[in-house]
Parts: structure tokens; sequence; C-alpha cells
């Protein structure tokens, strides 16, 4: 039997991510979906998962992309690679690209559970202790913040948004994202929330100083670089 675990499905049909995400809530599992890529990265970043389902054919960034991009950024959480039957080509790269093992459509749910059991018996995922961005640190195991060698005190969901942040640094990340990652998945808080909570953040890690971090992404959310000169 698999224990309770938390399980990141990245998948794009949506029948297919559907029936994995019932099946698995229904064996226990905290499941969380989300149907292309990029997303897939981000949330994969922001979050800590014991396993994530992959499939290799995804919208905006393809599943052997989202390995390779999630082990580069040392994120070692195992991976669980869904592959079309005639894909031999794909399960080799996806295995090169870092991804823990394979399992080819059609399959059955009972083979899917063992798998991953098998990619689940890994220890602890590591994390970046030290996130950074230009002169702003994030010492992530004591939660402590620092911009220019000054301390910044945070609330418990400003310092979530922030390391959400900073984990993704240079790439946009979407409201919902935020919103799922530092509410909860099931939280119903709404966008004005999130607005007034980055404004307060802004206000402590970007109004002191005169280079600005956090940047908005017009239709989308936020993002974390060095503005351009």
């Amino acid at each position: 039997m698999l224990l309770s675990v938390r399980v990141l499905i990245i998948e794009d049909d949506e029948r297919m991510g559907a029936l994995l995400q019932q099946g698995l809530t229904e064996e226990g599992h905290a499941v969380y979906r989300v149907h292309d890529g990029e997303e897939g990265v981000a949330v994969a970043m922001a979050s800590s998962f014991d396993v994530v389902v992959l499939d290799v054919m995804l919208p905006r960034a393809d599943g052997l992309t989202v390995a390779r991009r999630l082990r580069l950024a040392a994120n070692h959480t195992p991976i669980l690679m869904l592959t079309a039957r005639d894909s031999i080509h794909d399960v080799v790269r996806g295995l090169d690209m870092g991804a823990d093992d394979y399992l080819t459509k059609p399959f059955a749910f009972e083979v899917l559970l063992a798998r991953l059991r098998a990619v689940s018996r890994r220890g602890p995922i590591p994390h970046s202790v030290v996130l950074h961005c230009a002169d702003l640190l994030v010492d992530t195991a004591q939660r402590r913040v620092t911009r220019a060698g000054r301390l910044i005190n945070l609330t418990p969901r400003e310092y979530g948004i922030l390391e959400l942040l900073l984990r993704n640094a240079g790439r946009p990340v979407s409201r919902e994202v935020l919103l799922d990652t530092v509410w909860g998945f099931d939280s119903d808080v709404e966008e004005n929330t999130l607005e007034a909570f980055v404004r307060l953040l802004r206000n402590k890690v970007d109004a002191p100083f005169d280079s600005k971090l956090i940047h908005t992404v017009r239709g989308l959310g936020y993002c974390i670089r060095v503005a351009e000169t």
C-alpha cells in the first residue's frame, strides 16, 4: 500500500488528467493538477511534492523540458513520466533528463500505483537554502530576509509570495499559482487580496531602495528580476 503522498500531475489531456486525479484522490493522496509545462515547473518549484506524474506531450513546455529544468534548478522530486507506447526515444531522453521511471500509455491504474510506490521511496526533497536576486537575500531555513544587508520583517503571506517569486526568479509566476501555493489549493481568496499583499511586500522590499525588483507582468502575474537599465 502506498502511504498518503503529495502528487503533482502535469497532464494536458483533460480526460486522462481527471481520471488520474480522481483515482489518486480516492486512494487518499493529496493531488494537484496543472495542464501545461510552464505552470508545472512553477508549481513544482514553489511547493514540495513527493512525486511528479509528468506527461511528455505538453503545451508551452514539453515533459522533457520540464524534467530538465527541474533538475537544473536542483529540484530532485521523483518524476514518473508518461509516454506514448511507441515513444522509446522519448523514454530514453526522459531518463537522461532526470526522470526516475516511465509508464507507457495505456496503462492499468494498479500499475501506476506500483510505479508511484517505487519512485516515492526516495529521501526528502532538497531545496536551495539561500535564494537571491541582486542584493536581496532569503535564507529559507531561517526565513530571514535581507536587502543590502538590511533585515526585512515579513508576514507569513508576504514571505510565501517572495519565496515563490525568488524560486522562479526571472520568470513570471501567474496569479493562480501564487494563490494556490501561498493560500492553498482549495482556498477561495480573490485576486485583489493577492494584489494587496504584493503592494505591502513592495513597500518593504522595493520602496526603500532605488532598484525595483518586483514587477507586474500584465495579464499574467508577477516576476522578480533586476530591472533593465
